[in-house]
């Protein structure tokens, strides 16, 4: 009995999140980073339209707002479905839809509006501050690559 308890403890994974984030400027610039484990928590429990310090992903001095996201087989989030659950709903137009003919309506899977810890891409706004400027490389280094 004890045995067996040692290994369903030992086999048992814990999973922790893990994002990529696409965080963009009004100008039309973005970035990509990836947030795993510890650095991903303070992100789970949010919802879309949710505004947070942008030190919590490593921009300094600045505030980013949630705008959408999908999940690891790419299912949409919608800000009208509340929670972090899967849904069919019934869908005439906006996110998760492509351009149909006026009047029909298609039943489609979406995700809820909340970050989850199946969440996979996370989409932002840089509300306040600015994005880190990127360091370019050694010009010799370039040359040799090529």
């Amino acid at each position: 009995m004890v045995q067996r308890l040692i290994k369903a403890i030992s086999t048992l994974v814990f999973k922790l999140a893990q994002f990529k984030l696409v965080i963009s400027d009004a100008k039309g610039k973005s970035i990509t980073q990836e947030l795993k484990d510890r650095a991903a928590q303070p992100l789970l429990g949010s919802k879309i339209g949710d505004v947070i310090d942008s030190s919590v992903v490593g921009i300094s001095g600045g505030k980013m707002k949630f705008t959408g996201g999908s999940d690891k087989s790419g299912t949409p989030m919608r800000p009208d479905v509340h929670g972090g659950v899967k849904k069919y709903v019934l869908l005439s137009h906006g996110v998760g839809m492509k351009n149909i003919v006026d009047g029909n309506r298609i039943r489609k899977l979406v995700r809820g509006n909340m970050v989850t810890e199946e969440i996979y891409q996370l989409n932002c706004m840089l509300v306040e501050g600015s994005l880190p400027v990127k360091v370019e490389e050694d010009p010799s280094k370039a040359a040799t690559k090529k």
